[in-house]
């Protein structure tokens, strides 16, 4: 086989890897939030813009759910909770665990113990699947370009798209997402559940950078062909 051919067949079989990776790996898929209590509208407008919450599979029959605030105003995630819905709960309580990235520090369990103006719209907390930071509040709530990891056990016979099926139901009594956010410029506190029905996908990196290379690996092997 001479290197045109070998050329040929290596930026295909990358091409291949890179395809069969983003089939068979589901990509993350993000939630933006919208605000229930309306306090103030531009904190309101600054909790929609700037936090997130990306739904991974995770380990072994785990889901993940990743908070990030991209910032740049002044906000702290500094509560969680999880409405499951009605049956059947694909997920398992209580939490798994928690990963606090850098300058964050949360522990399962919230005071209160429902979203503040959850009862507004129907929005539950179930026990075991909540979470808060840890004294100093604010300081350890997830501030502008920090992010904290959740991780439940899926239950049992539930997959990751029953998850995010769920997520995406506007049903009333639909899995939910609730966060209170403090720390606002003005001093005020804002509650928010995810934007059902409008989550998006992103391709995970590796499989970005796999297909780069296997396409610059075809536009290579095109080109020695030409010459």
């Amino acid at each position: 086989m001479n290197v045109r051919s070998i050329s040929g067949v290596l930026a295909t079989g990358l091409l291949s890897q890179a395809l069969l990776l983003g089939g068979a790996v589901a990509a993350p898929v993000t939630y933006g939030f919208n605000c229930i209590t309306n306090n103030s509208t531009v904190d309101c407008q600054t909790g929609e813009a700037q936090l997130s919450v990306a739904v991974d599979e995770w380990g072994t029959n785990q889901v993940s759910f990743y908070f990030t605030n991209s910032g740049p105003s002044a906000s702290s995630i500094t509560d969680i909770y999880f409405d499951l819905g009605a049956l059947p709960n694909y997920l398992t309580l209580p939490i798994d665990s928690i990963l606090n990235g850098s300058g964050v520090s949360f522990s399962i369990g919230a005071s209160p113990s429902n979203l503040p103006g959850g009862n507004t719209i129907g929005f539950t907390a179930d026990s075991g699947g909540t979470a808060d930071s840890n004294a100093p509040t604010q300081p350890n709530g997830v501030n502008p370009g920090e992010w904290l990891r959740i991780i439940f056990d899926l239950a049992s016979e539930a997959s990751f798209q029953d998850v995010l099926n769920e997520l995406n139901s506007t049903a009333a009594d639909a899995l939910r997402i609730g966060i209170h956010v403090q720390g606002f410029a003005n001093g005020g506190s804002e509650s928010f559940v995810n934007d059902r029905g409008n989550g998006h996908q992103v391709p995970e990196p590796a499989t970005l950078a796999l297909l780069g290379l296997a396409l610059a690996g075809l536009g290579l092997a095109r080109r020695r062909l030409r010459s």
